[in-house]
């Protein structure tokens, strides 16, 4: 039997952070002993880069791994693949439901970290088969809740960390996969501007920071140090991210503003 064709996909805004996240990445090999790809998707909708991942038609496989998610057990993980394909699932993660994720639907499973079946996936995908309910908490669950009533899906346990936000996902044996902070949105934003955006959640830096070294100290790594060449490529990097996602918003308030109507409408 063919071994699969793996690749490791992250959304990503932060070049920061994404280099910080894919330095756990380092040094993975499929089954065969071949280099794991790492693919960042910048400026894609929180649906969109679903679709990019199952147009990669050189991919069997995808591990899909957000930015701010930390990865500490890489042979748990890739166990998670052969999980995937011998269980017939479409898909292994968290849910959002978990009390350890957002509490929100339990169908859906958080992208922050996935396990996707592209192949078994792509043979009955149709995008006009995705229905929004007026409930949906975030754009990317139409795809979630199509891939559930189709599909298997093997849900995860998750703990949550002691800093009281990191969400711990765990894999069925218990292992602690990865360690995802939420709220890298804020991680390289000015104070000011947290204040003016989401007063109530303050500069998640220092923590986020904390965990990165902590998810390090468990794979026996040292942490990345970036040098002034870095960090003028992080702000080029911020800045071009910020004028292709300013436009991206602002096109689609008038959807947003549809759709609040509709809910008080049917409230």
């Amino acid at each position: 039997m063919p071994q699969p064709r793996i690749k490791i996909f992250t959304r990503s805004f932060d070049l920061r952070l994404y280099r910080l996240s894919k330095g756990l990445f380092r040094d993975w090999k499929d089954a065969e002993g071949n280099p794991i790809p790492c693919v960042r998707l910048t400026d894609q909708t929180a649906d969109g880069y679903f679709y990019t991942m199952l147009r990669d038609k050189d991919c069997d496989v995808a591990i899909n791994v957000d930015e701010d998610a930390f990865i500490v057990n890489p042979p748990a993980v890739l166990d998670l693949v052969g999980t995937l394909l011998e269980g017939g699932y479409a898909n292994i993660g968290c849910s959002d439901g978990d009390e350890a994720t957002t509490g929100r639907d339990k169908t859906v499973t958080n992208p922050f970290f996935n396990v996707f079946n592209l192949q078994l996936i792509r043979t009955r995908f149709d995008r006009k088969a995705l229905v929004r309910r007026l409930d949906d908490k975030e754009p990317y669950y139409p795809f979630f809740h199509w891939m559930a009533g189709t599909f298997p899906t093997l849900y995860l346990p998750a703990r949550r960390h002691a800093d009281g936000i990191t969400t711990i996902a765990l894999d069925p044996q218990g292992r602690t996969l990865c360690l995802h902070t939420w709220f890298s949105r804020f991680y390289s934003m000015p104070s000011w501007l947290v204040r003016r955006i989401e007063p109530s959640q303050g500069m998640q830096k220092a923590r986020i920071d904390a965990v990165i070294r902590e998810a390090y100290a468990l794979r026996g790594l040292p942490v990345p140090s970036f040098g002034l060449t870095d960090r003028l490529a992080f702000a080029a990097n911020k800045l071009v991210r910020w004028l292709i996602k300013i436009p991206q918003r602002i096109a689609r308030w008038p959807y947003k503003l549809k759709r609040r109507i509709a809910r008080k409408k049917s409230a």
